[in-house]
């Protein structure tokens, strides 16, 4: 499994979302302008990079069964 390349690319996007999540909570305990600013964009991001990591999940379970 660890040789996958996939695993890694993986890893990668739940990396993403982590650092994403972590960015709209520092914008959220700032607050005032910046969150105005950026805290609709950071919730899209996190979206995004969820359902990207979660398709990389199901496609690489996916893979692995057939084989």
């Amino acid at each position: 499994m660890a040789n996958d390349p996939l695993f890694y690319i993986i890893g990668i996007a739940l990396l993403a979302v982590v650092v994403i999540l972590f960015f709209g909570i520092g914008s959220f305990a700032k607050g005032g302008d910046f969150n105005k600013k950026y805290a609709n964009k950071a919730m899209r991001w996190r979206i995004i990079a969820q359902f990207v990591a979660v398709v990389l999940i199901l496609a690489f379970v996916w893979i692995r069964g057939k084989s």
